[in-house]
């Protein structure tokens, strides 16, 4: 059976934030800290040992396989900063071309530092992300 690496935990958000040795990087960690609570109106958490997020919400696929995760959130890893939002919304890729620089995978948006994007198009993808997810999962969100 498969088990879920990423749960919600009780660990220290700042204290992981402290940990990141780029002081570059932490700077931008604390950015994204105020951007995405303050956007988001949910306490940062942690998930997992890397990524901090906001809200939560529980999916369940056809497969049967269901679990819970954060509406949004970002990792500062080493080589770039990951940012989580849904990707069953369209609308995002249009937000995104006037994002700044970044990449894309998947579910990621990665940055190399919050200088390189446009904070209120990161603020319009972190709603947008938030409000789809409450839409897909209307009675599985929380705070």
């Amino acid at each position: 059976m498969y088990i879920l690496k990423t749960k919600e935990t009780d660990h220290s958000v700042i204290e992981y934030i402290e940990q990141v040795e780029n002081p570059k990087k932490r700077e931008d960690a604390y950015q994204l800290l105020d951007i995405f609570t303050e956007t988001t109106g949910y306490e940062a958490k942690m998930w997992g040992p890397s990524i901090i997020g906001f809200g939560s919400y529980h999916y369940k696929y056809p497969s049967g396989h269901e679990g819970d995760a954060p509406l949004v959130g970002f990792s500062p890893r080493k080589a770039k900063i990951s940012l989580y939002f849904a990707t069953g919304d369209t609308k995002r890729e249009p937000l995104l071309k006037d994002f700044g620089k970044h990449t894309t995978g998947k579910a990621c948006v990665y940055i190399n530092k919050v200088a390189d994007i446009n904070v209120e198009i990161l603020k319009e993808l972190i709603i947008q992300s938030v409000q789809f997810l409450q839409e897909v999962y209307p009675d599985k969100t929380t705070k």
